[in-house]
């Protein structure tokens, strides 16, 4: 456990490459068929996963489960976190018609519980509102299917942006705050602690029997207290639902990761959230935001 704030820029100047613990398994597949049958789908709609785009360790044991968390508006982010190994640059114009697509695969797929998030779309006037509340109406139209949206920070377009969402709601609202505000500059330049809790603050206003979720990835140099005192900060603002992973360097371009957290410590911060008052807490080395979704949100 670190006890203490160690200086940010000593955090990320620290290239010291750790050794995995032997706790961090990920789950090899040895049957690729179903993992290829999924890619090829994805590739003959032009439709994105997160799980590809974002190096997840989990893809295998999704896809092979036949789930997987959509990417919407493409794969270019206008954003550039240091942790996330999705591209940045300049994104395409949405494509109209991806609403459409996506909802097709999704019944071809027989999926009744999906996850849509999307890259940061700062160069839009809504940050991309108006394309998820799309994919919401077209995937509603198979009556079984139960939707969850990850969606980004909308910088600058926060209330138009909801009053989109809020005139056709998913059944989960989940935007991550991804780790405590004292290493923001680094880990989500751009992003700003207080507007992304007051983005789940005020969707569960104007929705409250909507839950709402969030997410942390942990191992970039923040404290256990730290860890706690977000936790606190989102059910202040009325967040159900939690999920904190380990953090794995996607390359060595990226953030190196500066600790690994212990199985024990990962159960001491569940039994911490619900004490809390949150409805469910998902905390593991593996656990990602939309890891096993359809498990996750209950309330």
């Amino acid at each position: 456990m670190i006890s203490k704030k160690i200086p940010v820029k000593e955090i990320f100047t620290n290239n010291t490459i750790l050794k995995k613990p032997n706790w961090i398994k990920i789950k090899i597949q040895t049957n690729s068929r179903r993992i290829n049958e999924i890619k090829q789908v994805l590739r003959q709609n032009n439709l994105h996963s997160v799980c590809e785009e974002a190096l997840c360790p989990n893809l295998s044991e999704c896809f092979n489960n036949n789930t997987a968390t959509f990417m919407i508006l493409g794969d270019i982010c206008t954003r550039r976190c240091g942790f996330c190994a999705v591209k940045s640059g300049r994104p395409k114009i949405p494509d109209m018609n991806e609403s459409k697509r996506l909802a097709k695969v999704i019944k071809s797929m027989n999926i009744n519980y999906v996850v849509i998030t999307s890259v940061t779309r700062d160069d839009l006037h809504d940050g991309g509102a108006q394309h998820f509340t799309n994919c919401i109406k077209e995937i509603r139209k198979n009556k079984n299917v139960k939707i969850e949206i990850l969606v980004p920070d909308f910088r600058g377009c926060e209330e138009k942006a909801l009053n989109i969402i809020n005139s056709n709601p998913p059944d989960i609202f989940n935007h991550n705050l991804e780790n405590v505000p004292r290493l923001y500059e680094y880990v989500r330049p751009g992003a700003n602690y207080a507007s992304s809790l007051n983005l789940l603050k005020n969707f569960k206003l104007s929705n409250p029997k909507i839950p709402t979720k969030s997410g942390l990835m942990l191992g970039l140099g923040e404290t256990n207290e730290e860890i706690i005192s977000v936790m606190y900060d989102l059910r202040m603002n009325g967040v159900d639902l939690l999920t904190l992973g380990q953090y794995l360097q996607p390359s060595v371009q990226h953030i190196p990761v500066q600790r690994y957290i212990t199985p024990i410590e990962f159960y001491n911060f569940q039994k911490k959230a619900i004490s809390m008052g949150f409805s469910n807490a998902f905390c593991g080395p593996l656990v990602r935001s939309s890891y096993h979704a359809n498990l996750q949100n209950y309330v």
